[in-house]
């Protein structure tokens, strides 16, 4: 059975690349989400395995809706993804429960490696 993937990004464009990423592979893209407060309202319908979600978003931002998630679904498993990628970043998103951080642009297997590591974790 494959892995069920929910994609939290402002960017259509970053969510295809990453479906695309993924053809040929155990995750599935079940769900997608333009900004956080979807994905919040979303996750508990959907149930992915795992959800990549922007750090930089309108509305609410990818940590606080990290935050959000996990603290409605503790056992959420949350990679961030960011073209910002700087050392606070991977604190903060490590601090609120996040399991896994990539940086844009990434390659298939830098994205397969963080979401296996994810759900390891």
């Amino acid at each position: 059975m494959g892995k069920r993937l929910m994609v939290v990004d402002d960017s259509r464009v970053v969510e295809l690349q990453i479906r695309k990423l993924l053809e040929g592979t155990e995750f599935e893209v079940v769900g997608y989400c333009q900004d956080g407060e979807t994905a919040i309202a979303k996750y508990g319908k959907i149930r992915p395995d795992v959800v990549t979600i922007d750090i930089i978003m309108p509305g609410i931002d990818g940590l606080e809706t990290a935050q959000a998630i996990l603290e409605d679904h503790p056992e959420a498993r949350i990679v961030m993804v960011s073209s910002l990628a700087y050392e606070g970043s991977f604190r903060e998103a490590e601090a609120i429960g996040a399991k896994g951080f990539v940086a844009k642009p990434f390659e298939q297997d830098e994205l397969l490696q963080v979401l296996y590591q994810a759900l390891k974790v």
